[in-house]
Parts: C-alpha cells; sequence; structure tokens
C-alpha cells in the first residue's frame, strides 16, 4: 500500500549530514513493520531485521557493552548479511521490548551516523512513561504512523485519479460532477466501515467482503486488550479497558466531554486519569481539548480537564459501537452517525499532524473542532448529512472573525461569506 509517510522515509534516507536514527511510533497494526520492511525492499541493497520482542537471542546482546562498533559485527554475524554504510537498512523492531538497544539509538547517532538505523514501536509511549527509559532525547528523528486516511484508502481502493479530482475541486471550491461526487461518498462511506488499519483493508481487498473486515477489527481489539494487559498492572488494566469500552457510549450524548462517571458510577479523574494516559500514549485513542478563547495560540488556552476522545480508527469505533454496516453504507440518518462523522474527521486531522481542540462557549455554543494554521484560527464544523443548519458556528465567526469557517457536510463544495462547504471525503485535503 502507498503511504504518505515514504516521502519522510526517503528524505531521511537522502539526509547528507546530521542524520539521525529513525523512531516510527504509532498503534500497533498500523503498518510500522510493514512499511520500514518494503522502504527497505525499495531503497537499500539488503535489510538487516531484527524483531526484539521475539529474538531474545539479539535482545540479550544489548545488555552488555552497546558501542556501534560490537553491535554492528555481531548483528552481521547474526543475520549473515553485510552492513555497509549507505547501502544496508537496520530495522530494530517492537524496540520497546528492549531499554537497552532504544539507548543504543544515542551511540549510533553520535558515533555512527553514517549508518541507516531504523526502530519501530508499538506502545512505546507506555513502555517509555512505566519503566523509566533512557530515551536518547535530541538523537532520534521521530514519525508517528497512523491509520490509512481516506486519500491513502483511494489509493489502496485504485482511486488515484479521484483523488486529483477531489484535490482540484477543493482548490478551486468547486462541486464535482455530481457522479464523481456520489461515488466519492460511496467510498468514503465504505471507510467508516473498513477504517485505516492496513489489515482491515487487505481483508477487504482480498474478499470484498465486509464480513472479513469484522473478524479482523476483532482480532485488533483483542489485541489491544492482550497489551492493555500486558503492559499495566491487574487493576490498572481494568481499567484502562472500561475506559476505552466506554468510549462509544462516551460518544453518543450530547455533551460528548469525556464524563467518568459513564466509565463507572462515582467515577473520577484520581480514579481513571492514569487509564486516559495509558491509552493516549498507547496511540489508540485521540484526545480533543476544550478551548473557551479561539485566539492565538489556542494550545495555551486549553482546559486539561475538559476533553473528548475519539477512537484511533473509525473502522474500530463502528465496529466496536455494534451499529449496522447496512446502516452506515445506506448513509440513513442514525443518530449514532454523528458521533460516527466526527471520529472520521478527527482522524483525518490527527493524521496531518494537527493538534485536536473544540470550542465551548459560556452560553452553551459548541464548536466541533479548531485548528491553527500559521497564525490563522478556523473554527471547524461537522454535520453527517446535508442538513447543516446550526448556529454554533456563527456565534464562533461572530466571537472570533477567523481567517475563514467550515463545515463538512455531505453537501458539495462551495464557499459564502468566509464559510467553505466541503465534503466529507475531503477532509485529507485540509
Amino acid at each position: 500500500m502507498k503511504r504518505k509517510i515514504e516521502t519522510q522515509l526517503l528524505a531521511w534516507k537522502n539526509k547528507t549530514a546530521n542524520r539521525m536514527p529513525l523512531l516510527i511510533n504509532g498503534a500497533r497494526q498500523v503498518g510500522k513493520t510493514y512499511i520500514l520492511r518494503q522502504f527497505g525492499a525499495e531503497q537499500f541493497k539488503n535489510v538487516v531485521y531484527i524483531n526484539l520482542e521475539t529474538n531474545l537471542t539479539v535482545a540479550s546482546y544489548f545488555n552488555d557493552n552497546i558501542s556501534p562498533e560490537r553491535l554492528l559485527r555481531y548483528l552481521e554475524a547474526s543475520s549473515g548479511e553485510r552492513i555497509i554504510a549507505g547501502e544496508t537498512l537496520i530495522i530494530f523492531d517492537e524496540i520497546q521490548s528492549c531499554e537497552r538497544a532504544l539507548t543504543s539509538l544515542k551511540y549510533f547517532c553520535e558515533e555512527a551516523p553514517e549508518f541507516h538505523i531504523a526502530a519501530a514501536g508499538s506502545l512505546l509511549g507506555v513502555a517509555i512513561n512505566r519503566q523509566r527509559y533512557s530515551f536518547p532525547v535530541g538523537k532520534v528523528e521521530t514519525i508517528t504512523l497512523y491509520p490509512l486516511d481516506f486519500e491513502e484508502y483511494l489509493w489502496a481502493r485504485g482511486k488515484d485519479l479521484l483523488c486529483e479530482e477531489i484535490r482540484s475541486a477543493y482548490e478551486q471550491m468547486a462541486p464535482l460532477p455530481d457522479a464523481l461526487h456520489q461515488e466519492a461518498l460511496e467510498l468514503y462511506r465504505e471507510y467508516l466501515v473498513i477504517g485505516g488499519m492496513p489489515a482491515c483493508i487487505n481483508a477487504f481487498l482480498q474478499s470484498n467482503s465486509f464480513l472479513d473486515v469484522s473478524l479482523v477489527q476483532s482480532g485488533i481489539l483483542d489485541n489491544y486488550i492482550a497489551d492493555m494487559a500486558k503492559y499495566a498492572s491487574n487493576s490498572d488494566s481494568v481499567k484502562i479497558r472500561a475506559c476505552y469500552n466506554s468510549i462509544p457510549a462516551q460518544l453518543a450524548k450530547d455533551n460528548k466531554k469525556f464524563q467518568y462517571k459513564v466509565v463507572q458510577k462515582g467515577g473520577s479523574s484520581a480514579l481513571f486519569g492514569t487509564s486516559i494516559e495509558w491509552l493516549n500514549l498507547a496511540g489508540v485513542v485521540l484526545e480533543c481539548h476544550r478551548i473557551d478563547h479561539a485566539v492565538e495560540p489556542i494550545a495555551v488556552h486549553a482546559d486539561l480537564s475538559a476533553f473528548k476522545l475519539y477512537m484511533g480508527d473509525v473502522g474500530l469505533l463502528t465496529m466496536k459501537s455494534g451499529i449496522s454496516q447496512q446502516t452506515v453504507l445506506s448513509g440513513e440518518g442514525n443518530t449514532f452517525m454523528g458521533a460516527v462523522t466526527e471520529n472520521y474527521v478527527a482522524q483525518q486531522l490527527a493524521t496531518k499532524g494537527y493538534p485536536l481542540y473544540y470550542w465551548e462557549s459560556v452560553n452553551t455554543a459548541e464548536l466541533d473542532f479548531v485548528l491553527q494554521k500559521e497564525n490563522q484560527i478556523i473554527g471547524i464544523e461537522v454535520k453527517k448529512g446535508e442538513h447543516v443548519r446550526s448556529r454554533s458556528l456563527s456565534v464562533f465567526a461572530k466571537a472570533y472573525s477567523p481567517a475563514y469557517s467550515i463545515r463538512f457536510s455531505t453537501k458539495h463544495f462551495g464557499e459564502t461569506d468566509g464559510l467553505k462547504s466541503i465534503p466529507l471525503y475531503a477532509a485529507f485535503c485540509i
């Protein structure tokens, strides 16, 4: 599958000065290992791949002297591959399983920058936070990999030309031809069911069956739960699961602010705060903080005690919520579809690197998302269908005079009085 991260990987490979080891972070099963191995096969003469979670023999070698010279000799001997600077890609997979391997990246940066070292870690944030890892701050280049966004999904479906048409229409704020608009909406609804996890997309491409997608999604959720048990104490893992399982119910409320009492009667931040932190560090949720002042810089106006939690992948939300695939695919007016749509937009924005914020006024007006692009403040309203009447966006615009506002819906592209109407399938263009 073609991924946008490939551009960043190539830029890293081609650096002639100040290149540091590369660390790819992200939730389990978003494609970190696949993309590194594919990149190595395409861009290097050979690849030395080590899974530090399963290859305990190699992992134990990091317990002693971790000088690059010694490690490189051993990796050559154990892999049977000649390691040549500029020609070989060394991949340390599941690096969170070996503390000293993570520390060794510092020395590769300082003493052997001519070698290409790439590492991948699932639950890396959890491991570092919980086990006092010596993280090589300032000595690694870090990239976070998310599930495929909708544009990458279209590429996987062989719809490259449709992507080009969508981007062109976005730049001109001109409607797509109706046939293309309807095709894009159908593919968008497919994506709401399948999501962006590579294994789910592969299952659908191979069988053309949504039933197979559900089986893969169930397996991914089972793996997440297994990780909770592995990387947390028994009591903590129970609370983490409870918070994670409550997300569909949290998003189904009119007020989608995360409420601990939904997790458990009498719940509080003191009881469940570390569980939310775990889910964030694991990369399986997206946290969206409330702001009450939408002025630059918006980050300083965030209320860290008030937030929404979205699932890291919209397909997993659809499956976990129990909403029928037929309802999603048909575009029926189910009330929970508003939450699914909002989760989709959150995922597209996070993949683009935008910190997530929502705005709430003292008189209960609420706006789904607020972005800062350079010095511009942009308000975003999300609608699941063509019904777009709402007062919140106008209240926000009157209060802060943003550069422009965005309303996502199933309507065509258009722009009137500083309000851009953008179809939901074009969220990747923002």
